[in-house]
């Protein structure tokens, strides 16, 4: 067995059980932990591959993004996660079904190779080994799909204003400031402009 072998079953087995963490954690700041957890190491495979411009996509985007943004959200909202729990097992027997079709389907294409043509393959990468993997994505990806990635980032721009919204609260006894009143009110009204004399005081 090589290095590269154990460093990629050592990835592997570490996403994996995080990612059983996470859905088997009672504590959902936990889960998120070992959310990005599993995230860092999908990059490493990732980096395996050859693909590092996608490990740091993964690791600025869901790690940095996605998963911390969960992170604030689970424990900033005041979430009653007792009261979510209840009911679980109605849903159980639905979510074993869809899970045994995954893995049902993740056998067909482990086991069966028919939807693969190899020899297309090694023709594409030998006559793209002269170019790099970040450059050829960046080449597709603001050529083809560039309309599609100014709504992703749009998109991205209204989960950032989501998360802002849902970290605002009215508590009652705290003192803020009302920018709409700030924005609406008259200058002449709010300042008062009066001369003194010299060496003179003012009678408020």
């Amino acid at each position: 067995m090589t290095i590269y072998s154990i460093i990629f079953y050592f990835f592997s087995t570490v996403a994996v059980l995080s990612a059983l963490m996470v859905i088997s954690s009672k504590n959902p700041v936990h889960s998120v932990m070992f959310l990005i957890l599993s995230f860092v190491n999908a990059s490493g495979l990732f980096i395996l591959l050859g693909a590092e411009f996608l490990a740091m996509l993964l690791i600025v985007v869901y790690v940095g993004a996605v998963a911390v943004l969960f992170l604030f959200v689970v424990m900033m909202l005041d979430i009653n996660f007792v009261k979510l729990r209840h009911g679980f097992l109605q849903y159980l027997p639905i979510g074993l079904i869809l899970g045994l079709v995954l893995l049902f389907e993740l056998i067909i294409i482990f086991f069966t190779n028919k939807f693969i043509n190899e020899s297309n393959i090694n023709k594409i990468i030998s006559t793209e080994s002269e170019f790099e993997n970040t450059k050829n994505i960046g080449l597709v990806l603001y050529t083809d799909y560039f309309y599609v990635f100014q709504i992703s980032g749009l998109i991205l721009l209204v989960a950032m204003i989501g998360s802002i919204v849902l970290t605002l609260r009215d508590r009652k006894g705290v003192k803020k400031q009302s920018i709409y009143i700030q924005v609406t009110s008259d200058s002449s009204k709010a300042i008062e402009k009066k001369k003194i004399k010299l060496k003179e005081g003012l009678d408020v």
